[in-house]
């Protein structure tokens, strides 16, 4: 029977309750893990700004593909109210919060998710084409916030910091670690694989036959990204090194 009148309401509710439960025990475990890396002195202060510049760049992120979305069609996230700079509307407690904080106390690095911003490709004025640009639109944002971060640096003097070797100031060391917090971003969310942007690409260039196979295969490569970073660390780190080396050059 389906639930209806004060009893369906009830069930909502309880619903929400639950949510909002398992929504409060996740930020407490993740507030209790960044206490403990703050405690253990394993968070030092580039990681901290890192870490802070690290959220806006990924709502931001997530912002981008309902706006391209809208452009094409589809208003779902306007009517949801995703289009809209609120952090508190975007931040998901697992990737945004939990992931970031465990992830820096293992010391692999920050990284995390926003609440996906919800987009209905029937809507789309050409669904399998218009995809790809929403999910491409990410990390592009990303690479343009990262240009804007490497300007905002050089005219505040972190050009003359690089050089001179002296000791950068809080706001240098925002934009500097902003610009590198998005290009990893930009870089990670290429990789061709579920639930990443990058995937899209790979969606497109499969035979229309497959597509529903592939859906199914969807949630079970959530976590696929960070297994293959775990997997391979090195090589992830190398590449991260060599994303840095580039920008101090590029800003020197």
């Amino acid at each position: 029977m389906t639930p209806g009148g004060p009893q369906g309401s009830g069930w909502s509710g309880l619903r929400r309750f639950q949510a909002s439960n398992r929504t409060l025990i996740i930020v407490a475990v993740a507030a209790v893990l960044i206490a403990l890396i703050i405690s253990s002195h394993k968070l030092h202060a580039d990681q901290l700004i890192y870490f802070c510049v690290l959220i806006p760049s990924i709502i931001l992120h997530e912002i981008s593909h309902g706006a391209v979305a809208l452009a094409f069609g589809d208003p779902t996230a306007k009517r949801l109210g995703r289009l809209n700079l609120n952090p508190i509307r975007h931040v998901d407690p697992v990737g945004t919060l939990l992931v970031p904080a465990v992830l820096t106390l293992s010391g692999i690095g920050a990284y995390g998710w926003a609440k996906p911003v919800p987009v209905n490709p029937n809507n789309l004025r050409s669904p399998r084409n218009h995809i790809v640009l929403v999910s491409l639109v990410g990390p592009l944002t990303n690479f343009v916030l990262a240009a804007l971060m490497g300007v905002c640096f050089v005219a505040v003097g972190g050009r003359t910091s690089l050089l001179t070797g002296a000791p950068p100031s809080l706001l240098q060391q925002i934009f500097f670690y902003a610009g590198i917090a998005n290009i990893v971003l930009g870089v990670f969310n290429l990789i061709p694989c579920p639930p990443l942007d990058g995937a899209a690409v790979l969606e497109r260039l499969l035979p229309a036959r497959l597509l529903p196979g592939y859906y199914n295969m969807q949630p079970f490569l959530m976590f696929l990204p960070f297994l293959l970073i775990l997997m391979f660390h090195n090589a992830w780190s190398a590449l991260i090194n060599d994303i840095i080396n580039w920008w101090i050059n590029l800003l020197a």
